[in-house]
């Protein structure tokens, strides 16, 4: 295949609402989704910099969660929301239970 000629499909899930009830487990979800990669991110000798350095491996996204502005929140939970959204597309139902 050539690079040109791939167009993204990723599954309409424009039709699924989901229940208010759902607002903290996006939440979780957005932190962990910000931890995996900042984890990868560290794994891989990037360290935090005020801003983007790419020759130097910095990021100024290397912080914990509650301390990144609401447009780096809103794109994990936007991650999250779709992750969610997707799941229940495909017909599977969120059935566990916090252990918190």
């Amino acid at each position: 295949m050539m690079k040109n000629s791939y167009i993204p499909r990723p599954l309409d899930t424009s039709d699924v609402a989901l229940p208010e009830s759902f607002a903290p487990l996006i939440e979780a979800l957005a932190e962990n989704v910000h931890e995996t990669w900042a984890k990868r991110r560290m794994d891989a000798g990037w360290a935090y910099g005020p801003v983007r350095d790419d020759a130097k491996k910095q990021h100024p996204g290397l912080v914990p969660y509650g301390e990144l502005p609401d447009s780096e929140k809103n794109y994990d939970r936007a991650t999250a929301t779709s992750t969610l959204k997707f799941i229940c597309k495909k017909g599977y139902r969120i059935a566990c239970h916090p252990s918190e």
